[in-house]
This record gives structure tokens, sequence and C-alpha cells, in this order.
């Protein structure tokens, strides 16, 4: 049976692409699997598109092509206005398998409504519908939103938080481990920085800023701990985007801080490159503090020391899977209220480095078992 992806928007995040090409291993590679994609030219520049048969783009139907007049007529007799993306819908997910790879989906009202509205047309046509690799928050747990998650055949969560809120909606819900533990690295040129020195890897999101009042003050956070690093350590600084979206691009706000600091020779920029590069690059760190949830992935499943910078319920699950607990491995950006709290979180890591790395080195293994568990649970349905 032909299995479609879906709401991927596309491989400029690069948590996207990660979760693209490990979900397409687990489903069974290219064969048989359509990605419908937001960004199908931004997949294909990454090579994403070498783990799908296809990529189709929203309403993609071919001029004077049967699907054509099958709309145009639906348009002009039946007045239905959405008649093209209902015959794509019909033409991409009739009789297939269809898989949501939004992770975050579930985390924010917004989108939590959008998947709402899409997966009751989806379900006309597809045989099965999973959502794969989900987290929620219970903010978005509407009634109509409880409605549709129930109506999943197959939803695989991949943290203990999210499995406790929907075991009791969904009884066909499993707990697995995010997909991109399972991503391989790719070698590439370390930056300049990696030279001499060890390295604290940063990912700075534009996305947190608009979780928080004062944004300057997650800046200033940033400011203090580079300060912190450069003045009180033999340590060096990669700043590392993960996301390079036009209107939300991580390279902009390390940037900022490049320039904060004269352009000094102690701190490195990242080039933008596919997700597998990006990793091998954050897996020579000695250290990582993120805020893209899979750049943070991308640090824990190389057992690098990952001080997480979160904005979401995601970022908290994964941390208490790994560790028992969230407190001194994520930063809610919501609860920031001095300019040196990272500074202050980061010394926890610090000082207890060799038990941070021995934890990680003792849970990834089972963590990436974890995920390959989804590959099992899809072989049943």
């Amino acid at each position: 049976m032909k299995k479609v992806i879906y709401m991927h928007s596309g491989s400029g995040n690069h948590g996207c692409e990660a979760l693209l090409r490990t979900t397409s291993k687990l489903l069974g590679g290219p064969k048989d699997t359509t990605l419908w994609s937001h960004a199908k030219n931004e997949d294909i520049f990454y090579g994403a598109d070498e783990y799908v048969g296809q990529i189709v783009e929203s309403e993609e139907i071919k001029k004077y092509s049967l699907s054509y007049f099958k709309a145009l007529v639906k348009r002009k007799i039946f007045k239905q206005n959405d008649a093209n993306m209902n015959v794509f819908l019909e033409n991409t997910f009739k009789d297939s398998v269809a898989v949501s790879i939004g992770g975050d989906i579930y985390c924010y009202p917004w989108s939590a409504q959008q998947s709402v509205d899409l997966n009751k047309k989806i379900r006309k046509y597809c045989k099965k519908n999973i959502l794969w690799g989900c987290s929620i928050d219970k903010e978005a747990l509407t009634e109509e939103v409880k409605q549709d998650l129930a109506g999943y055949d197959l939803i695989t969560a991949r943290e203990q938080v999210t499995y406790e809120l929907l075991k009791d909606i969904n009884p066909n819900t499993v707990q697995v481990a995010d997909s991109a533990f399972l991503l391989e690295t790719e070698t590439t040129d370390l930056p300049a920085c990696f030279s001499n020195s060890d390295v604290v890897g940063i990912n700075v999101s534009p996305l947190i800023m608009k979780y928080v009042d004062d944004d300057n003050l997650v800046l200033k956070n940033y400011e203090r701990l580079i300060e912190f690093i450069l003045n009180t350590t033999s340590m060096n600084v990669c700043l590392i985007p993960h996301v390079v979206w036009e209107n939300n691009d991580d390279r902009k706000s390390c940037e900022y801080l490049y320039e904060k600091f004269n352009k000094n020779s102690r701190i490195s920029i990242v080039n933008d490159m596919n997700c597998k590069k990006l990793k091998y690059i954050i897996s020579k760190c000695r250290f990582f503090i993120g805020a893209r949830t899979h750049s943070t992935i991308a640090a824990y499943s190389t057992c690098v020391p990952t001080l997480v910078v979160g904005y979401s319920i995601k970022s908290i699950g994964i941390a208490r899977d790994l560790f028992g607990t969230d407190k001194n491995y994520v930063l809610s950006v919501q609860n920031i209220d001095d300019e040196n709290e990272l500074v202050n979180n980061f010394n926890y890591f610090l000082d207890n480095e060799t038990l941070i790395k021995e934890t990680l080195e003792k849970q990834i293994p089972n963590y990436v078992l974890k995920a390959k568990k989804a590959k099992e649970v899809i072989n049943k349905l």
C-alpha cells in the first residue's frame, strides 16, 4: 500500500528534513512513498528527494488532465471554490496510509486546528491515518482536537509526557522516540573555531522571541553566556543555524551575536548545509546549547551534554525521558527574568559534565531502540 507523508513544511527547517529522512527509512524507503511538501524545490536542494519516490505540491494538477477537468466541473457547476484542493487530495491520498509527520502540530492551538480541518478531508480518501512522532500541549486539546486525535489509526508519541496525555484519548497510542535520533552524520569541513580548542555549539532561534515579553532579555542571556565562555574558559563558540526560512531564519540571530562580539576569532558561524552535515558538526562540540528541538536531538543522540532553551512541551518531555527531570536541562524562555540565567544553567553543565555525558551514553542506545520501535508498530497495521 502506498504511503503519503504530509504536514512537511520544507527542508529549510533542518529538523523537518531530519524527520523526513528518518521517517521514510522506517516506512520502508522510497518505494511507494509520496511526500506532500510545501516547498518541493527546497527539499530537492537539500537532497531529501532521495528518500521518497515522488514529491507533490499542493494543487499540483496538470492542465488539461482528467483531474484538471474534474476540478473545473466542480468549480463551475457545483460552485466548489476548493475544488482543486479536493481533487489534489483525492489523487494523492486515495487508498493510502497517510502519515502526518509534523511532530509539534498539536503543540500550538492554531496549527492543531489546521490539522483538524485537513484531516477531515484526507480521511475521506486514505485507508489508514497515522500521527507520527508527536508532542502534545494540553492547552491545545479542545474537544474538536480530541475528536481529531481519536480518529487516527495509530499515534506514535515521542516522549512520556505526550503519551500520558494521549493514551486515554486514543488507545492506539504507543510511546517511541523521535525518529531523528536515528539520523546519520555526514562528514564535512569543521569551522575554524574547532582548530585549537574545545567548542560550545550554540543554536539561537528567532522563534523563541515570540514566547517572551522582553526579547532583548533573551538575547542578553546569550550575550552573557558567550562573554562568560570567552572570558572564563579556553573554549571557543560555534553558532549553528538550524532553520533558514525567510521569515524564520536562525542565521539572523547568529549573525547578530557574531557582530555583537566584533567577529571575534574564537567565534564561528556555520554555513547552511543539510541536516546530516549539521549533525556531524554538532557531534564534535563539547557542549551544546540549543533552541531548535532537532538541533538538540542531534546533540543528544551523539552524547553531547546539551542545555535546551525551550519554548514548548516537546523539549521538557524529551529531557525528562533522558534524565528523569527537566530541571537544569531545559531553560524555558517564558520563565527567563534575569540576564544571567543561561550562564547559571551552563555552570551546572560545567560542574556535572562527566555525569551528564555518562547518562547520555547509557540512555541513548535505549532511546535509539525506542525510535526503531515505530517500524515494528507500523508493520502491524
